[in-house]
């Protein structure tokens, strides 16, 4: 094909940091009018790259082609200038401004000297109409959900008079309907002739809207291939440089006697009458459609919220809790959804991280930290979930996702009386490889006995690795079925039954 049927094209991009070799003689090629999925693991050099077509970092090797011609950006105006406009997974907007404020940052429509608003507030509104935003330009952008904070910045690119957007992990945070709407909008994009590179850990993201995948590894670029034409199973091997075979390695654990229980758990306005069990050794899924309740019912459970009614058992002995200390203190402990902000303080190394909850124990005449036994704690559960960190004195904020995962899966071992172990969405925002890792670390605390609770969106994590699995909907649990019972559609039915209906009929202990 020639050349000038590619709207971007690069060739042999290195990129070099201080003792790093970020890219390595990558390549990569964008028709026109197509969506082009990027996909590797987290530090495969996706992020830089992005970087250097936008202008923010400059290549020392290789060259960057649009429409045919070679171009060097000196900076992000640059790139901007030339058509080309960056989405992030999470928005950079300003939250106290307006939507037409937004997305006019930094080319604003102005005559002698004057900003012309009512220009500035139509054009938002025909941009808004031409993605069907369920929002006016006049509202102020820190109001909205993600989903509608990305629709701006896409406006934003639009109003560029964008030919290449790139949409880096824009399915990451939102919703089942979110991402629907999300990919119609790239559909109508792409119909109209904007080129979409769109970066993604989910499969379903790149089945539904590209043509063809990149993948880098290690900083390097490993293939380009039909979407049409590569299995699964190739593609997890191009990504992680190995074979998966079994992506969800759920053990054969003997279930012991049940540790756990929650009856008739109810909070006014976000869950009615929920009751689950867990027993020794089992992983027992919840799952429904994101705002089923699935969360709120776990924050009661460990002290965040104070449900209206109910009881928590653990062990057979009815508990008392009021604050996540009281939670911590009998052995339940939650990894939380959002582990940048409830999980973890990413300022500090991922020593301090593990031994957070445990700093009581590490006192020395309960003034000084024995720093020795605190470096030998951390170091020893990082090393067992298999983090992957220079030092334990490495900043959280250093690591990809999936390590940080681990780091907040090691805190939760540091507290040696440990018994039930919640995690919501644990695998969120994770690669392919760090999943597998992940899904091994919780058979692992299985086979050991401990009683695990998985919260979850994903489809084929909860039928890999559940032995039970709790199905709400609108705040109501509405079915519980065993590992043979559990399939996709089961799931869903239940996922979506009327809210009307008394789940309690549906559910065997």
């Amino acid at each position: 094909m020639p050349e000038s049927e590619y709207i971007l094209e690069l060739k042999g991009i290195t990129k070099i940091f201080p003792g790093v070799k970020a890219l390595n003689q990558v390549h990569f090629q964008l028709k026109r009018g197509e969506v082009h999925a990027l996909m590797g693991e987290n530090g495969a050099g996706k992020s830089t790259f992005i970087k250097v077509i936008t202008g923010v970092h400059a290549a020392e090797e290789g060259q960057m082609l649009l429409e045919g011609k070679e171009v060097h950006f000196r900076g992000p105006k640059d790139a901007l200038d030339a058509g080309i406009a960056a989405v992030y997974q999470h928005p950079t907007t300003y939250p106290t401004l307006s939507v037409t404020e937004n997305i006019f940052m930094g080319h604003e429509i102005i005559r002698n000297g004057m900003i012309q608003w009512n220009e500035m507030h139509g054009k938002a509104q025909e941009l808004l109409d031409r993605l069907h935003a369920n929002f006016k330009p006049s509202d102020e952008i820190g109001a909205l959900s993600v989903a509608q904070q990305q629709m701006t910045e896409i406006a934003k690119a639009l109003s560029t008079n964008a030919k290449i957007i790139i949409l880096d992990e824009p399915t990451a945070s939102l919703t089942s309907n979110e991402s629907e709407e999300l990919y119609r909008i790239v559909d109508e994009l792409r119909d109209g002739g904007v080129s979409v590179i769109f970066i993604s850990h989910r499969f379903e993201d790149m089945y539904r809207l590209a043509s063809r995948v990149t993948v880098f590894r290690d900083s390097q670029y490993i293939g380009t291939y039909d979407v049409n034409s590569i299995t699964n199973a190739d593609l997890v091997k191009a990504m992680v440089g190995r074979e998966i075979s079994d992506m969800y390695p759920k053990p054969e654990v003997k279930i012991g006697e049940e540790i756990f229980r929650i009856e008739g758990m109810s909070r006014t306005g976000f869950y009615k009458d929920v009751s689950l069990t867990v027993n020794a050794g089992e992983i027992v899924g919840m799952t429904g459609l994101v705002g089923a309740g699935r969360t709120e019912v776990m924050e009661s459970v460990c002290g965040i919220t104070k449900a209206d009614s109910g009881r928590v058992f653990l062990n057979g002995k009815q508990l008392k809790i009021s604050k996540p200390e009281d939670a911590m203190r009998e052995g339940i402990i939650l990894l939380p959804e959002n582990r940048s902000t409830q999980g973890l303080i990413l300022s500090w190394g991922l020593g301090k991280n593990v031994t957070l909850p445990i700093q009581k124990k590490l006192a020395k005449n309960g003034i000084f930290n024995d720093a020795k036994k605190e470096n030998e704690i951390s170091k020893k559960f990082l090393e067992q979930v298999d983090t992957k960190a220079v030092t334990i004195f490495d900043p959280a904020s250093s690591l990809s996702g999936g390590n940080q995962q681990k780091v907040v899966v090691a805190k939760a071992l540091a507290q040696d009386n440990m018994k039930l172990v919640i995690m919501d969405e644990p695998t969120k925002g994770v690669d392919v490889g760090a999943k597998a890792e992940i899904y091994a670390i919780m058979g692992d605390l299985a086979k050991q006995g401990f009683g695990i609770i998985m919260i979850s969106s994903e489809m084929p994590e909860i039928l890999g690795m559940c032995d039970r699995v709790y199905v709400m909907c609108n705040g109501r649990m509405t079915g519980c079925l065993s590992r043979e019972e559990a399939t996709q559609e089961r799931i869903l039915n239940l996922s979506m039954e009327n809210s009307e209906r008394d789940g309690k009929e549906e559910v065997r202990k």
